[in-house]
């Protein structure tokens, strides 16, 4: 690993090409291939080009560009020059981004060719420079500033699952800390190849899917289009990662739809005796389908269903868990593979101190609260929002409910924010209902909301459920049509008997629905506490909507929206 001695990561381009040389440093999998030469000459390029341009310490620099070589060096270069760089997600719309680079004051753009069309709802427009281009270092000497551990590095605006999108202000120290700390759940070697499939504007992806891979001099490979399963499957196998980092939604769907439905059509399956064995060769396969030589994939973001994560550990599959926030540059606690003990994050990172705030007596839990090096300086331009982000006493407060086992280990329920309370008291953790609901094979994804007369469960159905639905409501229309050109000859009476016929027809496929659901309410209750169960599920007909990072914006349903709609009309 490097050694640091200002502990910046504008250090990082000139370290590591001394050290690593001529190594692949970043690609796209199907392109050149840029070495960390080539990464630190590059990235010098754009920090001269910026200092040239009259960019100064402190000034912020946004970045809004897919995935690939160029948005790496134009972050390190960004920061050579002793600016802020501002990453945002891809998936915002232009009003966000707008209001994005309005509010860090942003000077300059870097943007891709394709994202440059979000740009235009911005007054005045800001200077817009192609990421793409390669900004080779100026022959004239360009001084540039010094870079200290504890200047900003950059200011990421989260992607609002409760409505408002907060700058949260990283420094290289918050950054670099966690990336070291990570020691304890991987070191990554020379020879690793780390497979890019999440958005490098994300904490997650940004510090242990880019930092850490480039302080062991190993090899990242970038696709150039969404990771689905036609853009990743070659990808796969092409790079053969030794590493790759994913949000549950990957995964499980990958069981869902290939490894369950396979499992539980096989007999020998439900023979105790060879079950082992059978769940063994299932991760066998599973490894060769990341292309066979994974011996890390990290799983955050989200909580991984139970079940998923049951089947990864019994198929000694090499996942990893880990727990963290934008505001802790991400990390706070996670284990190696190895180590990954079912339903819980791991410990708490190295260097980093976690505490449960007034837990309850009967279970423990209580708000996870945490401190050390890696926790944010504050939201930026947001003094009030930073005051009620921190105790008295200095400890972040993550909004997260959860409780430290005996052994050290870290077990998150939910949200703090989403938790609901019980007819007597007990906590009720929606996502958890939700993660039961989402394993079933009829449905896409769900939500569990509060509403008068207890909880509802919001529920979209897969695809080919609906179309097995609408097909058979469409051969009942087609024997009404058959039914309406026997009767031609008496039309009154073929009105009455269509009309009648579509009616029924209706009549069915509504019950048939209603059906379904109170089937998928009886399977959820038969699983949870007598405190926790739905009183009704309800079809939602369309995708719930959500952020950029793929979580359901929960204010915009149930009683949180009710709240915002009546805080609006009083306004």
């Amino acid at each position: 690993m490097l050694a640091f001695k200002k502990f910046n990561l504008a250090e990082l381009p000139e370290l590591s090409a001394a050290k690593y040389d001529s190594r692949p440093a970043l690609s796209m999998v199907v392109g050149s291939v840029y070495t960390y030469r080539d990464f630190e000459r590059l990235s010098r390029g754009i920090a001269q080009a910026l200092a040239s341009n009259g960019i100064k310490k402190g000034d912020r620099v946004a970045l809004l560009a897919e995935n690939s070589p160029q948005w790496v060096i134009a972050w390190f270069g960004i920061v050579r020059a002793g600016a802020i760089v501002v990453p945002i997600l891809n998936d915002f719309m232009p009003k966000q981004i707008a209001n994005i680079i309005q509010h860090s004051g942003a000077k300059i753009v870097f943007a891709s060719n394709k994202l440059k069309a979000k740009l235009v709802e911005i007054s005045p427009e800001p200077e817009i420079w192609d990421v793409s281009k390669d900004f080779e270092p100026s022959a004239d000497s360009v001084e540039l500033p010094a870079v200290e551990a504890d200047d900003l590095a950059m200011i990421v605006y989260t992607s609002g699952t409760t409505g408002i999108s907060k700058g949260v202000m990283l420094s290289h120290r918050n950054i670099l800390s966690n990336a070291i700390a990570c020691k304890s759940i991987i070191t990554l070697r020379r020879t690793d190849r780390l497979l890019s499939i999440l958005p490098l504007a994300h904490t997650y992806e940004f510090t242990i899917g880019m930092v850490i891979p480039l302080l062991y001099g190993a090899h990242i490979f970038y696709l150039d289009r969404p990771p689905s399963a036609s853009a990743l499957l070659p990808a796969l196998k092409a790079v053969r990662p030794t590493i790759m980092l994913s949000v549950p939604l990957v995964i499980e769907k990958v069981y869902q739809s290939g490894i369950a439905p396979e499992l539980n059509g096989m007999k020998l399956y439900k023979n105790k005796l060879m079950r082992p064995l059978i769940l063994r060769i299932a991760g066998m396969k599973l490894k060769k389908t990341f292309g066979g030589h994974l011996r890390f994939f990290g799983i955050g973001g989200a909580p991984l269903a139970a079940e998923v994560e049951e089947f990864l550990k019994k198929a000694h599959f090499p996942y990893a868990i880990g727990y963290g926030l934008t505001e802790t540059a991400p990390l706070i606690a996670g284990c190696a593979p190895k180590a990954t003990f079912l339903r819980s994050t791991g410990p708490v990172l190295k260097g980093v101190e976690l505490r449960i705030a007034n837990p309850k007596t009967s279970t423990g839990e209580g708000e996870i609260q945490a401190r050390g090096p890696n926790i944010f300086k504050g939201y930026w331009k947001d003094e009030a929002r930073t005051k009620e982000a921190f105790t008295e006493d200095g400890w972040f407060c993550t909004g997260d409910l959860g409780s430290i086992d005996n052994k050290g280990r870290l077990f998150v329920r939910g949200r703090l924010k989403t938790l609901i309370l019980g007819a007597s008291g007990e906590n009720i953790y929606p996502e958890e209902i939700e993660s039961i609901l989402n394993q079933m094979p009829e449905v896409e994804e769900s939500l569990v909301v509060e509403e008068e007369d207890g909880l509802t469960a919001l529920v979209c159905l897969k695809s080919e459920v609906l179309d097995n639905i609408g097909a058979r409501l469409q051969d009942h229309l087609d024997a009404v049509g058959d039914l309406g050109s026997r009767v031609g000859q008496a039309i009154a009476q073929a009105e009455k008997s269509v009309t009648g016929s579509v009616n029924q027809a209706l009549t069915d496929t509504e019950k048939a629905i209603e059906r379904l659901l109170e089937n998928l309410r009886k399977e959820a209750n038969s699983r949870l506490a007598a405190f926790s169960r739905i009183q009704r599920v309800k079809l939602h007909p369309e995708p719930f909507e959500k952020t950029p990072t793929q979580k359901i914006k929960r204010f915009l349903y149930g009683k949180a929206k009710e709240k915002a709609n009546q805080a609006q009309s009083s306004c």
